[in-house]
């Protein structure tokens, strides 16, 4: 397949696949919202991390990403707050459902859907592991003689989102499955629920803290 200024369409495309099927934060941020509020919750998150990557994708495209990587204070203020976020929503899971053990899940943690879609974009945005991906990955597929440099990473860009997405939903509606089927019991969901949020807090502890 050949497309203007790209290079390798096949292997970026086997690249983002292995990408997706590595867990991390927007796959823990899916998972946890499909076990707490079920498999419309994991799809709304599945969106909003979608709705990150365009955001990513666009900035990358305008050369954005690569003045962010260039100043040490923005990447170290981005990766505390994307990292501090995390561990909040984790630590914020663990408290809620440990007040409400005997409450049935979806009353005791049931947020709107516009609020977790909202989450979940401010997750992957602050996560500047993704803007480092981007910076970093992309170029390898666009043809440093291409006249419309920019067109080719926004061509990229919309490919990548569409993987992610079918990828993110499909983990959505598996991860809400599996604890709908699981929801009958509440010690199981309970605890199920908790090693999501401790994921949330390691997760978070690992990007604040890593060394750039």
């Amino acid at each position: 397949m050949s497309i203007p200024g790209v290079t390798d369409f096949g292997y970026f495309v086997m690249a983002v696949l292995l990408l997706n099927a590595t867990p991390g934060p927007d796959t823990a941020f899916i998972v946890g919202r499909s076990v707490a509020q079920g498999r419309a919750a994991g799809l709304t998150s599945a969106l909003g991390i979608s709705a990150g990557c365009c955001v990513h994708a666009v900035a990358a495209a305008l050369g954005l990403s690569a003045l962010l990587a260039t100043s040490a204070t923005a990447f170290t203020l981005i990766k505390l707050a994307g990292g501090i976020y995390l561990m909040y929503l984790g630590l914020r899971m663990l408290l809620t459902r440990a007040t409400v053990e005997g409450v049935p899940a979806k009353t005791s943690t049931a947020r709107p859907l516009r609020v977790i879609f909202w989450q979940a974009l401010v997750t992957n945005l602050l996560n500047p592991k993704v803007v480092l991906f981007f910076l970093s990955f992309f170029p390898q597929f666009v043809n440093p003689n291409a006249t419309g440099k920019t067109l080719s990473f926004l061509i990229l860009g919309v490919v990548f989102v569409l993987m992610s997405t079918g990828w993110n939903c499909g983990t959505a509606l598996v991860s809400g499955t599996l604890a709908r089927r699981a929801g009958s019991s509440q010690r199981a969901r309970l605890w199920l629920e908790r090693c999501v949020g401790a994921a949330f807090i390691a997760l978070g502890a690992r990007i604040a803290f890593a060394r750039s």
